[in-house]
């Protein structure tokens, strides 16, 4: 054991932070419990059929042929969107930014490799060569997620955002039928999950990393929980933080969503940083300070560039500060990100799985589901009334039901009332339309 730790101490940061990344999107393809798996697991892996065969069953070549279609009937959008890209370098466009015409370049980039992908797991399961075709859906999720991104930051929010959101429900539910051997594997992990959660809660030990590689086991229900802790204690924390610093008696409110007392970038930043740090929770301080701040101040410089050039707004302005980097993040706050992540993977990881593992276990996964749910709608919605606001303020009229509603209930006033420390002018923004 103090070989394998030594060895995996050795590793680089990028191979522990991609097989970290792996474990959160898919844990059963390692262990569902680690160092549990023992002769049972490993005898019915055995006996799994394999997944590829000259005669694929009919849902199979539905899904690919349907697959191959939709590739085919977008390829017109695609030819199109490559002739904007001819028009970019031709100067034809020049009335945007750089920075718009770039978004533009990366969005054709990605949505090109889409159609692509998508061919090519329609061709795979045409085949019958499920594990490729489910490490392509995997590729095609990961591509549609930026889709999303690139399409909201250069058009804003619209329904035909829904046909992304909709691709990547139904690759994700694909995938356990995709390859059943998956199935077969979680189902077998699950009954040893329930052999061993019992002792797991009477030892104190539910949610701890048992193979010793990490503190924590890096799965949806652990990671979930912590992302809204940190979202909370942050809100909490930059508020107490401006009322006793930046504007002493100033009660300013600092949430990040329409609803609940939530500062999404520090749920963020806490689960990239537990994600990247979990494994050196018994590192030299020095080093979880260093990439705690690299870490976050690229974070916080990455969410201040998505809020200005999707909605043109400007939640926080560090310019004129030491170090600042176009006054999105600063030395200052970098060393404070390096500083939470000292705290957090030192003392508050320990208390946080304290608090997630009070949940009763018997209700976690349904307890988790619902609120997974009620704030993944808070996030869109707060999205949506951004977006409407936006459009306000530059002047477009509330054309559809959905900007009426915004405009009746969540109307400018309400706004910066609740983003209090917000401001949006739409002559920041990079947008095409």
């Amino acid at each position: 054991m103090n070989e394998e730790r030594t060895a995996d101490k050795g590793k680089p940061l990028t191979a522990v932070v991609a097989e970290a990344i792996t474990e959160i999107i898919d844990p059963d393809s390692t262990d569902a419990i680690p160092g549990v798996e023992d002769e049972r697991c490993q005898a019915s892996r055995a006996q799994l059929k394999p997944q590829s065969g000259p005669q694929p069953p009919w849902p199979l070549l539905l899904l690919g042929t349907l697959c191959i279609l939709i590739g085919g009937v977008v390829i017109p959008r695609v030819v199109s969107l490559l002739m904007g890209v001819g028009a970019v370098f031709t100067g034809q466009l020049s009335v945007y930014s750089i920075a718009t015409r770039v978004l533009f370049v990366m969005l054709v980039a990605c949505v090109v490799a889409t159609v692509v992908m998508l061919v090519v797991m329609g061709v795979r399961l045409i085949l019958n060569r499920r594990r490729g075709a489910r490490l392509t859906a995997e590729g095609t999720i990961a591509l549609l997620i930026a889709d999303l991104t690139l399409s909201i930051m250069l058009y804003g929010m619209s329904f035909d955002l829904a046909a992304f959101a909709l691709g990547g429900f139904v690759l994700v539910a694909m995938l356990t039928y995709i390859d059943p051997s998956l199935s077969e594997e979680r189902e077998l992990q699950r009954k040893l999950r329930d052999m061993n959660v019992r002792d797991d809660v009477e030892s104190g030990k539910l949610g701890r990393d048992k193979s010793g590689k990490g503190y924590i086991r890096l799965d949806f229900f652990n990671l979930f929980w912590i992302f809204v802790l940190a979202s909370f204690l942050g809100d909490m924390v930059e508020t107490v933080y401006h009322v006793a610093v930046v504007d002493p008696g100033v009660y300013q409110d600092r949430a990040g969503l329409l609803f609940g007392p939530f500062s999404p970038i520090y749920g963020f930043g806490a689960t990239l940083m537990t994600i990247a740090l979990n494994r050196f929770h018994n590192a030299h301080i020095i080093v979880v300070f260093l990439v705690s701040a690299v870490i976050g101040g690229a974070f916080e410089y990455f969410a201040s560039w998505f809020l200005q050039f999707a909605f043109g707004v400007c939640a926080w302005d560090y310019s004129g500060t030491f170090l600042s980097i176009g006054g999105r993040t600063n030395f200052m706050f970098m060393c404070f990100w390096g500083i939470l992540g000292v705290l957090w993977v030192k003392l508050l990881l320990p208390v946080m799985l304290s608090i997630v593992n009070l949940i009763p276990w018997k209700w976690r996964y349904t307890i988790t589901s619902v609120a997974a749910v009620l704030y993944i709608a808070d996030g869109v919605m707060t999205l949506v009334a951004l977006d409407c606001w936006y459009g306000r303020l530059a002047g477009k009229p509330a054309d559809n039901a959905l900007a009426q509603f915004c405009a009746d209930y969540f109307n400018d006033e309400w706004m910066s009332e609740r983003f209090q420390s917000m401001s949006i002018d739409p002559s920041n923004s990079t947008r095409a339309s």
